[in-house]
């Protein structure tokens, strides 16, 4: 499966992803990497960019992304552009993601915008398969826009609507995770 949206579904009631759309950065054989797009964190970027002496004013109380239950110690900055080589991912032309404090410093540095995922959605062989197979997740393409510009609390309805859906339109059987 290529870079993608995955979303919820609406009956979905697993706590760590209802309501949530997932940024699919990596799908094969051996699993699947995603970030959850729209729900703020508790920490603020200013937090951590203080923690890493980078210099960030004008946007120190805005806050991170919750990416996902895994690895919350872990970080990924989204962004408009190309990931470093060897270093994330670039999709769908415009959408970059990377774990490299390099490119952190760099985006801050060159006062760019981009978002701080904290933690990530991460599934096994054969799971996502399986799960979007029992009605957990719709998949939709990946709208840059959507990614890189839209509210967070707008994306949900925003990739529905995409598909020409709503949440009161869709009735799937989601697996409880």
């Amino acid at each position: 499966m290529q870079a993608s949206l995955l979303i919820a579904s609406p009956q979905m009631r697993d706590p760590w992803f209802e309501g949530t759309v997932v940024l699919l950065c990596h799908h094969d054989g051996e699993g699947a990497f995603g970030l959850v797009i729209n729900r703020p964190d508790r920490i603020t970027l200013g937090q951590v960019t203080d923690s890493l002496d980078l210099p960030l004013a004008d946007r120190h109380d805005e806050p991170t992304w919750w990416g996902g239950p895994v690895n919350r110690d872990a970080g990924f900055v989204v962004f408009e552009g190309e990931a470093p080589q060897d270093e994330g991912w670039t999709l769908a032309g415009r959408v970059a993601v990377s774990a490299s404090i390099s490119c952190m410093t760099e985006l801050v540095r060159d006062d760019r915008e981009f978002a701080l995922c904290l933690g990530y959605a991460g599934w096994g062989p054969a799971q996502l398969d399986n799960e979007i197979e029992r009605g957990s997740w719709i998949v939709a393409d990946l709208d840059a826009e959507l990614v890189l510009k839209a509210p967070l609390e707008d994306r949900y309805a925003r990739a529905l609507a995409s598909l020409g859906l709503t949440a009161q339109t869709v009735w799937m059987q989601p697996v409880d995770e």
